[in-house]
């Protein structure tokens, strides 16, 4: 099986055009076809369906793909180690994060990241819901919750501390909470489908929880910049991510609720790719970059102002 007909099937299945694939690798439309036909016909499976209107992946072509593309991560790999690899760090790179934090964080250092690695593209997806990396076909994720999966690795971008907060407003109108037991009695935002989290203090006993169980004013969420506008809102008290609203924190559009309590959760951010890839340079420069950016002591915690 030749690794430049899998590297003519990679693209066609980005491309969902054979043409233009083979253009990129500078062969004749003719050519193309002939040669992807010769890989099917290896492989006895159909891999794209053709019509004369468009070109789409094959059920089996689908299964094929990640399988193709770590082969020629494989070979690229083994070029690079042997110093025969392009030395431009070049492809295009896919990459999953949550929006909310895609937004202030990732999206305004791409002109830096782009114009330091011209030959590298990005292809995002920017959700607070949770996705399937392998299914997904992607390259690397940026999570703030545990990795719990055999089949990922994972490097640590910061820790994700998580602090209760409301507005001025809100606490001006419904009082201030003085212990946790205080929040069944309020307004709460919570994330859609998230466990209750620990709540805890020097010295106090374990049991407290946001939200609690007994609340009865709770208001579902699944996405962090509509959480952290509802709570400026005055909508109720919220658990945020110190990273999403330290900026509110400093110059007082919210407010620390319970502020001698943190999140028991020890969450952290995390770099995210699968197991059985091979790091390849993309992938590999997009992360060094984070981290240089971002990382250990995190922006959020470099500009913060001294804990309320």
């Amino acid at each position: 099986m030749e690794t430049e007909a899998l590297r003519l099937f990679v693209l066609a299945a980005d491309m969902l055009n054979i043409s233009a694939a083979g253009r990129r690798l500078g062969l004749a439309p003719a050519v193309a076809s002939a040669r992807l036909a010769k890989l099917e016909k290896q492989l006895g499976a159909d891999l794209l369906h053709r019509s004369t209107r468009k070109v789409s992946l094959s059920l089996e072509g689908a299964e094929f793909l990640p399988f193709a593309r770590e082969i020629l991560a494989q070979e690229d790999a083994a070029r690079a180690a042997l110093g025969q690899g392009d030395a431009e760090v070049s492809g295009t790179l896919r990459f999953a994060a949550s929006s909310t934090f895609a937004q202030l964080y990732i999206v305004p250092l791409l002109p830096e990241f782009l114009e330091r690695y011209p030959g590298v593209g990005l292809e995002m997806q920017l959700s607070d819901t949770r996705i399937n990396l392998i299914e997904g076909g992607f390259d690397l994720a940026l999570r703030n919750y545990a990795i719990e999966e055999s089949s990922m690795r994972a490097r640590k971008l910061a820790d994700d501390k998580r602090i209760l907060c409301a507005s001025p407003g809100y606490l001006a109108r419904y009082g201030t909470p003085q212990t946790p037991q205080d929040l069944a009695e309020h307004r709460l935002l919570a994330f859609t489908d998230g466990p209750a989290k620990a709540l805890k203090a020097p010295g106090d006993l374990p049991g407290s929880r946001f939200p609690p169980p007994q609340a009865r004013n709770r208001i579902a969420c699944d996405d962090g910049a509509s959480m952290r506008i509802a709570t400026c809102a005055g909508v109720g008290i919220s658990m945020n991510s110190r990273w999403s609203v330290y900026r509110e924190i400093a110059d007082g559009s919210l407010v620390r609720v319970l502020p001698d309590y943190e999140i028991d959760d020890r969450s952290a951010i995390w770099l995210v790719y699968p197991k059985s890839n091979v790091l390849t340079a993309k992938v590999r420069v997009l992360i060094d970059f984070l981290l240089e950016k971002i990382g250990d002591p995190p922006v959020w915690e470099r500009d913060a102002p001294p804990p309320v």
